[in-house]
């Protein structure tokens, strides 16, 4: 792989960090996209950071982000970005966010990166090469049943209007596992997936930037990703996601599938 585009997903990571990071405990100017959906000032501002980046280094390569309109392109190239995953965390001032981006060669992704600069923790993935987190390699973890798993899920953003859906799949795990947490930001729960801190996670609806590096990360460290009936995800539209360690995925599966 040309070292160039390497360089460039880290330059991008620790710019759109350094600018998340200098927001981060101050007062912020809020925008809705929807009822619950958030945009400050610093998802904008990381946003374009990334942005001009990119473009000068590879000014043919497309751009895919979750805050201004794509860049086309007939580059097999795509930069897939999320400036700010975790928004509404980041602007209740707890420190669950970070920038997440995958570069996709001809409709794979083949690296990823996850930033969170408050924790300084940067997890990232090459396509064979394995998962990292601050250059250390990662696994996910060897935990083989559901009774011992600490899962992670997140709520679309049409929970209001289907509550009691997507809270059945949350009663069907508690009643299966050690506990359910929902930390707000799908990147984070990936990595954290991917890194053995949980076994494994679920969620609906999630947009090509949210689990673009992720996805690959998790595999990259030894896990499964899938929809909740254990076939192919696809990052494009990603209606259903569920990522665990290869131990607990059927397990994971026959649970999702039965409420479906």
């Amino acid at each position: 792989m040309n070292p160039k585009l390497k360089f460039t997903l880290f330059t991008c990571l620790k710019a759109g960090g350094k600018i998340i990071k200098n927001g981060y405990g101050k007062t912020h100017s809020i925008r809705k996209k929807s009822a619950v959906s958030l945009v400050t000032e610093t998802d904008m501002a990381a946003d374009r950071a990334i942005r001009k980046i990119i473009l000068k280094a590879f000014p043919d390569h497309g751009l895919l982000t979750e805050e201004q309109d794509a860049v086309k392109s007939r580059s097999p190239y795509r930069w897939i970005i999320d400036p700010l995953d975790g928004t509404t965390n980041f602007a209740h001032n707890i420190p669950f966010f970070c920038v997440s981006i995958g570069l996709e060669y001809q409709g794979e992704i083949v690296i990823g990166g996850i930033y969170n600069p408050v924790l300084s923790e940067l997890f990232f993935a090459e396509k064979g090469k394995g998962a990292f987190l601050n250059g250390k390699r990662i696994h996910v973890s060897k935990t083989g049943s559901l009774i011992d798993s600490l899962l992670v899920t997140g709520f679309p953003y049409d929970r209001q209007k289907k509550a009691k859906y997507y809270l059945k799949f949350v009663q069907a795990f508690m009643q299966k596992c050690r506990g359910v947490r929902r930390l707000g930001a799908a990147a984070i729960d990936l990595a954290y997936v991917a890194c053995g801190r949980f076994e494994g996670y679920w969620e609906f609806n999630l947009k090509p930037w949210d689990m673009a590096a992720g996805s690959l990360i998790v595999a990259e460290a030894g896990g499964r990703v899938t929809n909740f009936r254990g076939g192919r995800v696809n990052v494009s539209l990603p209606a259903q996601t569920l990522a665990s360690n290869p131990n607990i995925h059927k397990k994971l599966v026959k649970v999702l599938s039965n409420s479906l």
